[in-house]
């Protein structure tokens, strides 16, 4: 069990480092748009998907080719990219304020029912990093299908300091 408060009292970057996770390169566009546009405090980034070195790390929909435990691991893998995105973008997570917008895009088959425990694979992954009071409410949708045929697409708006 993660420890919030520790979370937000040791700052992302430490936090991460107590994890053990080691994030991926930062993710690379694969159309013509930049990752990351940034306006005033607020950090808005492009779809965040699960890919690693720009290879999907997950193909299909949840609920159909992929499980929900599958589609939940792809929104992890597509978290730390969006950290990875992040840390780029700024230099350090340590900057970050808060984050203030968490969309979960869900590829799924019609029938599929548990969206929330996918789309917590994300949230779990912020929760971690960043601590309960950085966390933002959340947008989970089930859609017909997203780029590259992978099953998950986040979208993060992130308030930094100035």
């Amino acid at each position: 069990m993660v420890d919030h408060a520790k979370a937000e009292a040791a700052g992302a970057e430490r936090r991460l480092q107590e994890l053990g996770i080691r994030l991926p390169p930062p993710p690379t566009p694969f159309g013509a748009y930049v990752e990351a546009t940034r306006t005033g405090s607020l950090i808005f980034f492009s779809g965040m998907l699960p890919v690693v070195g720009h290879e999907p790390r997950y193909i299909g929909r949840v609920g159909g080719t992929l499980t929900a435990e599958d589609g939940r691991k792809a929104a992890e893998t597509a978290t730390l990219s969006a950290l990875a995105a992040a840390r780029d973008y700024l230099g350090s997570l340590d900057s970050v304020v808060r984050v203030v917008k968490l969309g979960v895009y869900i590829a799924t088959e019609g029938d599929f029912r548990d969206h929330p425990k996918v789309a917590d694979g994300a949230s779990e992954m912020l929760l971690a990093v960043f601590g309960e009071q950085k966390l933002s409410g959340r947008v989970v949708l089930g859609v017909a299908s997203l780029p590259l045929g992978v099953p998950i697409e986040l979208e993060i708006v992130l308030e930094v300091e100035d």
